[in-house]
């Protein structure tokens, strides 16, 4: 393999040493002057301290949204309200490196992936939807779609500034306005997109960011919102289900996954090696729609298995801010721990590992991409989300085999299939229960398109047509 000279980002964002809550269109610290710090989790260095939201904070931002929306984000024109978002939209075209390289720095993905594909998406689901703004009459949900009120939304740390985009363009495109809690190891970007609110002259109150940990998501949850958005584990999921049960406020779901990427034996195996590898390592892992499930027809599986394990080692793992990196810093110590739980299970309950040769840096939090053989589907390895840079291997018969085993999981997020035959692409995804299958390739999105879940993934849509239903009283 070459040898890459170091190619560091010269950019370096203007990252502030401390940052308030925003509410009403300002800055504020938190009425009990909590705090807290963001690391970066590539050097374990703190990049600044923040003020944590508490109940009295929450019911603030809740009332500043609800004015905002009543008086005049509600009774604004379509048209106005597209404007707006098309603003927000080329403002983050012009600070897209800026935004890049903070992400990396907060989040610790590699800045090719922060600078090629969050922050273009991001600043595509807002221009998408300031389309959407002014023809909501025609979206065929009725002839008069209403905007719910104030809407409640709390995102995870994966993808931090993309997430934020999915919930907070939809709901302004519809008429609502937003209160969103980041997570508490990411809130850079966040904090950053409330300047550019500010710098796009949005009216005070109708973007609300409260930086917190999991009380002050229950406390937003818990707020006289009328709908919540939540993105983030299933287990935190059901709990909000049963938190608002009875009530009349609406809820999206976008939960966990443990997909299965299905490779038949006539599969173009190239192709199907770097779908393999985008699936199951793009941003560590940390892919809700990961495909951590790899099905193998066996005539295949030795070929394919080969040159999968000679591409990954070519994956360079290091410094995100590093235009050479393919994998990047774990998110933080916590997830950290638990990358490295489950893989002791894997080993333990007969699995084979398999990791490349490649140096970890002395500090951070990293993991070397993995690859388990010998999996069977009792293993917790085969029915768990790791949400790391870990692939579990299974093999299959006939092309029944292979649905079924994709099937028996209590997730029903994404899944992928490889042939060179349409018909069985076709076959195969009539009777995958996912919410989302791509053909021949992976981990491709379009604010055109929805994405959502089935089973313990979630409910509701995101993008497109379908995903504008959520934040309309139709």
């Amino acid at each position: 393999m070459f040898e890459y000279a170091p190619s560091p980002e010269s950019v370096r964002p203007q990252i502030k040493e401390h940052y308030g809550l925003f509410i009403g269109g300002e800055f504020v610290d938190a009425e009990d002057g909590a705090v807290f710090k963001s690391v970066n989790p590539s050097t374990e260095e703190a990049l600044f301290t923040v003020a944590e939201a508490g109940e009295a904070d929450v019911r603030l931002a809740v009332a500043a949204a609800r004015r905002a929306q009543e008086t005049v984000w509600g009774p604004m024109s379509g048209t106005e309200r597209g404007k707006y978002l098309f603003r927000i939209a080329r403002l983050l075209q012009e600070r897209a490196r800026e935004f890049a390289v903070a992400e990396s720095l907060d989040n610790g993905k590699p800045i090719k992936e922060t600078r090629d594909f969050d922050v273009p998406t991001a600043a595509q689901h807002f221009f998408y939807h300031a389309g959407w703004a002014d023809k909501l009459a025609y979206a065929g949900l009725g002839a008069d779609p209403r905007p719910l009120g104030v809407i409640g939304q709390v995102i995870p740390w994966n993808f931090p500034l993309l997430m934020l985009s999915w919930k907070i363009a939809p709901a302004l495109a519809c008429g609502n306005t937003v209160v969103l809690k980041p997570a508490e190891t990411t809130p850079l970007t966040a904090l950053m997109f409330a300047e550019l609110c500010q710098e796009a002259d949005l009216p005070p109150g109708v973007v609300n960011i409260l930086p917190g940990a999991g009380a002050t998501g229950a406390a937003l949850v818990g707020s006289p919102v009328d709908k919540v958005a939540f993105t983030g584990s299933t287990a935190v999921g059901r709990a909000i289900a049963k938190s608002i049960a009875g009530s009349k406020k609406k809820l999206t779901l976008e939960l966990g996954g443990k997909a299965a990427n299905i490779v038949f034996d006539d599969a173009p195996i190239d192709q199907a090696v770097e779908g393999i590898v985008n699936g199951i390592f793009f941003n560590q892992g940390h892919v809700c729609c990961a495909g951590s499930r790899l099905l193998v027809q066996e005539s295949v599986a030795d070929d394919v298995l080969e040159r999968l394990k000679a591409r990954i080692a070519t994956l360079r793992v290091g410094d995100p801010l590093d235009k050479n990196t393919d994998i990047g810093a774990i998110n933080s110590a916590e997830q950290l721990s638990r990358i490295q739980a489950l893989t002791e299970t894997g080993t333990g309950e007969g699995a084979e590992a398999w990791q490349p040769a490649c140096d970890l840096p002395e500090r951070g939090f990293w993991f070397r991409p993995t690859v388990f053989t010998g999996v069977q589907q009792s293993m917790r390895i085969a029915k768990e989300e790791i949400f790391g840079p870990v692939l579990s291997v299974l093999t299959f018969r006939t092309p029944d085999e292979a649905i079924a085993k994709a099937n028996n999981t209590p997730y029903g997020l994404s899944a992928g299939v490889w042939t060179e035959k349409g018909s069985k692409i076709l076959w195969a995804a009539e009777r995958l229960r996912a919410g989302v299958v791509w053909a021949n390739t992976f981990n491709q999105f379009d604010a055109a398109s929805p994405f959502g879940g089935l089973k313990e993934s979630g409910y509701g849509r995101e993008g497109g047509r379908q995903g504008l239903e959520a934040y309309l009283d139709v």
